[in-house]
């Protein structure tokens, strides 16, 4: 990511970078921890990463080892909250690096999380897709029918952030159309009595040039 000079604490100030080919996690990691660096010390503009990355496990602060069931994919550990997540291809990851400090009087994480997830379900809105918050559940979810009109809830987007020095990094992930069966080898988040779904499944088209549109469209200040 570029570097650019950033004083002022505005949403026209973050830049946007779009990766075109999946990024290693561990490459991902390094970029964010090096331009986290540079955010506090005024020498880089906040930052807003959206990517993809290669098939992939990571387990947050909350990972339960009995929560690994069967990886079929490398397990990186890693320092942003949550339990064990799935990425891969299909999957928009958004990497969110915002100085909080200069954006709220008085810095609140759950503030900031209640942020993205309204990001989230902006974004969602614009391809008729109803988000929703969960008490006690992290992520977005939707209620899914099924042919017999039996109704479920399923989740389409997880949130696992970062915080240092008022730093925000790691982010979000929104499930386009990634296999599905890939989260099969964890129990993501934590959560047994609910699923997984994604557009695809939902049976909604739309191409990730659109939701990265999206994304870039309902990113508001706060």
């Amino acid at each position: 990511m570029s570097k650019k000079d950033a004083d002022t604490p505005d949403i026209a100030n973050i830049e946007w970078t779009i990766s075109p080919k999946p990024i290693e996690y561990e490459d991902a990691l390094a970029v964010m921890e090096s331009t986290v660096a540079d955010i506090r010390e005024g020498t880089s503009p906040e930052q807003v990463w959206l990517l993809e990355h290669p098939p992939l496990y990571t387990a947050g602060t909350s990972a339960k080892p009995a929560d690994l069931r069967n990886p079929q994919f490398p397990v990186f550990e890693t320092g942003r909250g949550g339990q064990y997540t799935y990425h891969g291809p299909g999957q928009r990851v958004g990497y969110v690096l915002l100085n909080l400090k200069k954006r709220q009087t008085e810095p609140d994480i759950k503030k900031y999380i209640k942020h993205l997830e309204q990001w989230i379900i902006d974004s969602l809105e614009v391809f008729g897709i109803k988000g929703e918050r969960r008490e006690g559940r992290v992520g977005i979810w939707v209620v899914k029918t099924d042919d017999n009109g039996k109704k479920s809830e399923a989740k389409i987007a997880a949130i696992g952030v970062r915080i240092r020095h008022w730093v925000t990094y790691h982010g979000i992930s929104i499930n386009l159309n990634p296999d599905l069966s890939h989260f099969e080898g964890v129990v993501p988040c934590g959560i047994v009595a609910h699923g997984v779904t994604s557009f695809e499944d939902l049976g909604v088209e739309a191409s990730m040039e659109e939701l990265d549109k999206a994304l870039m469209d309902n990113f508001k200040d706060f």
